[in-house]
């Protein structure tokens, strides 16, 4: 459901909306959202000094509370 919500996040604030992948992969005591885009949509992702994602990890940070699970995102391009 997470991942869910952070690929429509993503999505909207993407200029290339279709080249957009997120995928929820399971490690050692977390789970990583894995989101790989263009590499202009990364930039956008991230933000001026990180100011987007780390905005979407506070509000993906709350899904640790309710879920007991830890979550990490990472962005990377597919170029």
């Amino acid at each position: 459901m997470v991942e869910h919500f952070v690929e429509q996040f993503v999505k909207l604030i993407a200029e290339y909306p279709d080249e957009i992948s997120v995928s929820k992969v399971k490690e050692n005591g977390f789970d990583e959202i894995l989101i790989i885009a263009n590499k202009v949509d990364a930039g956008k992702i991230i933000g001026k000094e990180g100011k987007m994602i780390n905005a979407l990890k506070t509000v993906v940070g709350g899904c640790k509370a309710k879920d007991n699970i830890t979550l990490k995102i990472s962005v990377k391009t597919n170029e």
